[in-house]
């Protein structure tokens, strides 16, 4: 069995996904797409939405982390993703929903209102992350679609600065989940890969690091994913931080 997973190198409910593929064992690639140029390609690839994560896999495409985990669970029910045990099942179920629906908005918001706010952070995705020549004319001429994609998340100044603001209440959700074991054990669950991945993202902001290593979910974010890119230039006002 194979599978293509499309991804952003940025993106972490990809990494999500690339790690629920590699716990389960099957095979893959990944390709990385374009930032920018990733919704017209996700649909030209014969996706329905204009997101990644995107998985072709088994004859199907699938996208969304929380999708792409129920299809992978019951495709290779071993290692499982949800426990067996009903209750312990609907734990992670909803843990998982609030890693998808409340965390992990917000480190996408921020980097999408920091490269439209920041010429520079479009130089570093430029230079450092994809890697392609004339870094300064692309972070000059991408700024139309920045501005799209900022626009698609709603990542204005009120809602990024109240996204700073309430970080660590969402972190000490994430921290309580671990406490009460839910997350953060042994072998690691769907919510684990969908929780870590946006703490880990969130470690990468130069801004916000301290903060969150202050929180026990920041030591499952980098053994569930050690490396990711970084670091990720500051962005935020400092009054804001």
């Amino acid at each position: 069995m194979g599978a293509t997973l499309y991804s952003l190198s940025l993106s972490h409910p990809s990494h999500a996904v690339r790690l629920m593929l590699e716990r389960k064992g099957i095979e893959h690639r990944v390709v990385d797409l374009l930032p920018g140029m990733h919704p017209a390609l996700v649909r030209a690839l014969g996706f329905r939405r204009n997101t990644v994560p995107a998985l072709r896999i088994d004859g199907r495409r699938l996208q969304g982390s929380r999708e792409i985990a129920g299809f992978l669970d019951d495709l290779v029910p071993d290692p499982p993703l949800f426990p067996r045990d009903p209750a312990e099942r609907r734990a992670v179920e909803e843990a998982e929903r609030w890693g998808e629906e409340a965390l992990q908005p917000v480190p996408r918001r921020l980097f999408r209102w920091g490269s439209l706010n920041h010429e520079y952070v479009r130089r570093w995705v430029a230079a450092e992350v994809v890697r392609l020549p004339a870094a300064d004319l692309l972070a000059w001429s991408n700024t139309p679609v920045v501005a799209l994609l900022a626009r698609a998340v709603d990542a204005r100044d009120d809602v990024v600065r109240r996204d700073v603001a309430t970080l660590d209440k969402l972190l000490g959700h994430a921290d309580a989940l671990i406490a009460d074991g839910t997350i953060g054990g042994d072998e690691p669950n769907a919510a684990d890969f969908q929780i870590a991945t946006s703490v880990r993202a969130l470690l990468a902001f130069t801004d916000l690091r301290d903060r969150v290593e202050a929180h026990p979910s920041a030591e499952l974010a980098r053994r569930l994913q050690p490396h990711y890119p970084e670091p990720i230039p500051s962005i935020l006002p400092p009054g804001w931080v």
